[in-house]
């Protein structure tokens, strides 16, 4: 009967029951498809390898999420840079302990190349996880047999002991092979260390140096120690080593040069041994420091790639100094004495830096800007800590100096900063740095071997280290900042 009246219904009006016939059709398409597309969102929501367990997914800025998860290319090829540095200093710091309860980091389908013993190579997808911390957000997987457990290196990648992070941080490193033979010969890799006395008139400056074409060319060690007191002249002390004596680690943070070293001790403190012999004198110099950075309050490196190789990293950009340096037997001695230690390496053919480091009360900050020849400066960085690690990251444009000092250099009178000037906003942050200079130094780098000697045709060729008072002001966090403290900075005139 129903279908009588419909197949009449068809002959007397068949252009409205076509219509109300293809609006069915749609319907029902619609409806399988919406089911279909619900029935695929319930399982990517109950998926743990598409939203890593947890509440929030970090992810890299700028991915496409929606792209990254069909497969396409902007999900392809992507990583968080330094990600065990936000592990370690923003989301698993005590910073963040009230707010976070777990954190797993994931490599999930990243391309890579197996080659075989062939030489063949065949492209695989790598996947990694630490799987304590995994099961702590509620993504581990099932376990048909035997067991899922950290293995070391997944303890020391999320848990590091105080010498392990100073290793992973401190190492040495390799020429590039791509480099050309002339911009090997500007290599060079150093521990640079300074120390403070309680009066903050006397300093020491240390350096342990490998440089040259290493290790196939022409190389060797350099040690350089410059004492310095406030107003007075400087004294400088070099020693140097054939390739024989030199060893350093691309996995470790210990050099040796000659019978000068620097080694990480287990407790996670640096023992510094110097011995020099002053320049144009007879007198010896002999370091013997214990350099104890304070937790938390390091930078983990960065790099610059191209026509100029150049890498810096601080482990111990707070850190406390004990023990004497001496000259000839008369020593000073240092006792939880303010100190600092960073390690630098690349090629150093015409470059130059801006570059400081001080205290201000809680606080402690770190500039700096590579320049290098032909190309315009860029901003600089300022890199903010406090006893909780990692507060704050700001780029002011530029740093404004007035140079109204002056000091002889070889016989030269050179103008040196006497003051000067940085600041930046980032959203509601703020922060600017004063800085006053109290006492400066220069050398001619057109005639030093002084940490990385650079040749003769420099635009600047004066090496200016100061040592001064920091100021800083500003609103990081919410939080009103005002602080002061001592430090140590370096331009070029």
């Amino acid at each position: 009967m129903y279908g009588r009246l419909a197949l009449r219904h068809l002959t007397l009006r068949p252009g409205r029951t076509l219509l109300l016939l293809a609006g069915y059709g749609v319907g029902v398409a619609v409806m399988i498809v919406l089911l279909s597309i619900g029935e695929a969102l319930l399982a990517q929501a109950r998926d743990e390898k598409l939203v890593g367990g947890g509440d929030i997914t970090v992810l890299p800025e700028g991915i496409d999420v929606e792209v990254m998860k069909t497969g396409g290319l902007g999900g392809m090829f992507f990583s968080i840079d330094h990600a065990r540095f936000v592990d370690l200093q923003l989301l698993s710091a005590p910073r963040l302990a009230n707010d976070i309860r777990a954190v797993a980091p994931q490599i999930e389908g990243t391309l890579l190349y197996l080659r075989t013993s062939d030489g063949a190579e065949r492209p695989v997808r790598g996947f990694g996880e630490i799987p304590s911390a995994t099961r702590a957000v509620g993504a581990s997987p099932p376990v048909l047999s035997g067991s899922w457990d950290d293995d070391d290196g997944d303890r020391r990648w999320a848990r590091p002991t105080p010498a392990e992070l100073l290793h992973d941080i401190d190492h040495f490193h390799l020429l590039p092979t791509r480099l050309p033979a002339a911009a090997r010969e500007t290599w060079a890799e150093w521990h640079y260390f300074n120390i403070l006395s309680s009066d903050r008139r006397r300093w020491a400056f240390v350096t342990l140096l490998v440089g040259g074409d290493v290790p196939a060319g022409r190389w060797g060690g350099q040690v350089l120690v410059t004492l310095r007191e406030e107003g007075g002249t400087e004294r400088r002390f070099v020693a140097t080593a054939a390739p024989a004596a030199v060893r350093y680690s691309t996995t470790s943070a210990d050099l040796a040069v000659g019978p000068s070293s620097v080694r990480v001790l287990a407790d996670g403190k640096y023992a510094v041994r110097a011995i020099a012999r002053e320049v144009g004198g007879s007198a010896t110099a002999n370091v013997n420091l214990v350099v104890a950075p304070t937790p938390r309050a390091y930078f983990p490196g960065a790099a610059l790639g191209g026509d100029v190789v150049s890498g810096y990293a601080v482990p111990a950009l707070r850190a406390t100094g004990a023990g004497t340096i001496c000259v000839d037997g008369a020593c000073d001695r240092y006792d939880g004495a303010q100190a600092y230690h960073d390690h630098n390496w690349g090629t150093w053919s015409g470059v130059t830096w801006e570059w400081g480091a001080s205290r201000a009360g809680p606080f402690t900050l770190l500039y700096g800007r590579v320049e290098t020849p032909g190309t315009e400066p860029g901003s600089l960085f300022l890199y903010l800590v406090d006893s909780l690690g990692f507060r704050a990251l700001f780029r002011p444009a530029r740093i404004d100096y007035e140079d109204t000092r002056t000091i002889i250099v070889r016989g030269r009178e050179v103008r040196v900063p006497a003051r000067a000037v940085m600041a930046d906003a980032r959203g509601a942050d703020t922060l600017r740095v004063e800085l006053e200079i109290e006492d400066a130094i220069g050398t001619d780098v057109r005639q030093s071997a002084e940490r990385g000697g650079r040749g003769a045709s420099m635009p600047k060729p004066y090496f200016i280290q100061m040592k001064g008072r920091a100021r800083i002001s500003g609103r990081v966090g919410g939080e009103v900042l005002s602080e002061a403290g001592t430090g140590f900075f370096e331009t070029y005139r």
